[in-house]
């Protein structure tokens, strides 16, 4: 059973939840804002904020950790069904919703990434994978693909934003019911032209900027 929080920390991590929310907003209008436009935002003062985070590098790579554990829980609520196609369709949808990787992606390259952050890369790779391949093996998904190319599809997806949340949620869906159905092997009219990418290129967009 989980102990509750006390007042103090309960009220801490709500501040946090703020703080990081806040962060979220405004590097996705502009990575390279600074650490005091992350407290306007939150409405907080920048001592308040660097109390709790050593810096900005501190800060976006606390980002990309929550993005990566949110992207191993859109993992395990996939895996609590038992068709493989039913979960690959779960996971995908899950990722989207939680809008990972349209902020993780902006981030790449703006800093640079901790052992924590490398060691939950490569869980969130493996579960990702483990769920694709499934479904690949049980035939729902062309043979032609890799998983990389899932990548590929939730930047295109998540790539749509308006300025209003609700409608960007609904055009997402659209096109992402789109996408998932071109994944399925009734929809190959022939071979993909080109390989997939690989991991390596879409590692290299993590070296940090010089």
């Amino acid at each position: 059973m989980t102990t509750p929080l006390s007042g103090r920390r309960a009220q801490a991590a709500r501040n946090d939840e703020v703080i990081l929310e806040a962060a979220r907003t405004v590097f996705m209008r502009t990575p390279d804002a600074p650490i005091a436009a992350v407290a306007q935002e939150a409405g907080v003062g920048v001592s308040a904020l660097y109390r709790r985070y050593a810096g900005k590098e501190d800060l976006l790579a606390t980002l990309c950790a929550d993005g990566l554990r949110r992207f191993i829980q859109a993992a395990d609520e996939a895996e609590r069904l038992d068709d493989p196609a039913a979960q690959l369709d779960a996971f995908v949808r899950g990722v989207i919703a939680q809008d990972v990787h349209s902020l993780t992606v902006h981030l790449a390259g703006t800093f640079t990434p901790t052992p924590e952050l490398g060691e939950l890369s490569a869980e969130a790779t493996a579960r990702g994978d483990a769920i694709f391949r499934r479904a690949q093996d049980a035939g729902a998904v062309r043979a032609d693909l890799e998983t990389t190319d899932l990548a590929m599809v939730f930047e295109q997806v998540t790539a749509v934003r308006l300025d209003d949340p609700a409608r960007t949620a609904v055009l997402r869906d659209r096109y992402l019911t789109l996408l998932l159905d071109a994944l399925r092997p009734q929809a190959a009219t022939g071979t993909l032209p080109g390989p997939a990418p690989t991991g390596a290129e879409l590692g290299a967009r993590w070296v940090p900027r010089r």
